[in-house]
């Protein structure tokens, strides 16, 4: 089954698949509004409004499992994000990525079963100090996980938590697929 096939939900509780955005590069990322990495709602803004127009999609995917950090109801998220961080990208419901894993996330996964870590490693650190590391080198390491989806709808690239969507490595990546 393609990723596009597979049923998800918008953050308004319509039902969508991700075939709205065939031929589209996408950036798919668990997100989350009270996590020390929530600020990257701002860089994944900023990656939407720059490359929009040339074919990018930031997804955004509400996650509860990591810490408990996105506790709210779809509406308080979607007021959330476009109150503080006036994002315009769309949002979807919240759904499960290492506990009852949503369909879309085993595809993901599947296809890219490690993720390009950072150099500095200092978020799988804190995780592994605070035990909070996943059991399998496979699942998502933590809220902000990123993967980029080419135009065919192949998994491309997946990119540790701690790699800020202004990273050099992501933004040649999608720089490449756009052309």
């Amino acid at each position: 089954m393609s990723i596009y096939d597979i049923p998800v939900q918008r953050i308004d509780g319509t039902p969508a698949t991700l075939g709205d955005y065939r031929g589209r590069v996408l950036l798919i990322v668990n997100v989350a509004s009270a996590c020390g990495l929530t600020p990257q709602y701002a860089g994944l803004e900023a990656l939407q409004q720059k490359y929009r127009s040339q074919g990018l999609v930031v997804l955004g995917f509400p996650c509860n499992d990591f810490g408990a950090q996105e506790p709210g109801s779809e509406a308080e998220i979607q007021s959330f994000c476009e109150g503080r961080f006036q994002v315009s990208f769309p949002l979807f419901a919240k759904l499960g990525i290492n506990s009852e894993r949503h369909p879309l996330y085993d595809a993901l996964i599947a296809a890219m079963p490690v993720a390009t870590s950072s150099v500095d490693g200092r978020l799988r650190d804190v995780l592994v100090e605070h035990g909070l590391l996943p059991a399998r080198e496979s699942d998502v390491m933590w809220n902000f996980e990123k993967f980029l989806v080419n135009q065919d709808g192949s998994v491309v690239g997946r990119f540790a938590p701690d790699i800020a969507p202004d990273h050099p490595a992501l933004v040649a990546a999608i720089e490449s697929l756009l052309g």
